[in-house]
């Protein structure tokens, strides 16, 4: 396993992770939003990769939202390497980045009814759940981690 920044020539692995996990942790309609914050958005929040015998299996980043708070963005494994330790290495990674940043005190995410005990063991709290939020059968579940 080998986690590494993001490089736009990741891009259709990523897409391809990302489609691996539709309908149940995205929804359809969401790939464009991801594929422009791909293009455009990458770069600014550090986002990771990691590959395991030299192909992407993942991808997440950490955006760092200002005062005080970081956010966890588009963090997803490919859907038929779940439950192997990857998202729990792409989410420490993470975590370990935005306590390296002093200015960061929170880290907050939104995910789905899917993931979120995934995350709660992580240490994350529910702030809010928003019934088909990300789409329709996919809950936004928004947590919070105080640093």
């Amino acid at each position: 396993m080998n986690l590494r920044l993001y490089r736009p020539t990741d891009i259709t692995a990523c897409l391809s992770i990302f489609d691996s996990n539709v309908p149940t942790y995205f929804a359809p309609e969401e790939r464009g939003d991801f594929e422009r914050f791909l293009h455009e958005h990458a770069a600014q929040c550090a986002f990771q990769v990691i590959e395991v015998e030299g192909q992407v299996v993942a991808c997440g980043g950490l955006w760092n939202c200002g005062e005080g708070s970081a956010s966890f963005c588009w963090g997803m494994v490919e859907r038929g390497r779940h439950r192997q330790g990857l998202g729990r290495a792409l989410a420490v990674a993470r975590l370990h980045q935005a306590a390296a940043d002093p200015s960061i005190r929170r880290i907050t995410l939104s995910t789905s009814q899917h993931t979120q005990g995934f995350y709660a063991g992580l240490g994350f709290q529910v702030v809010r759940v928003v019934a088909d939020g990300h789409g329709a059968g996919i809950d936004a579940v928004e947590m919070e981690r105080v640093l």
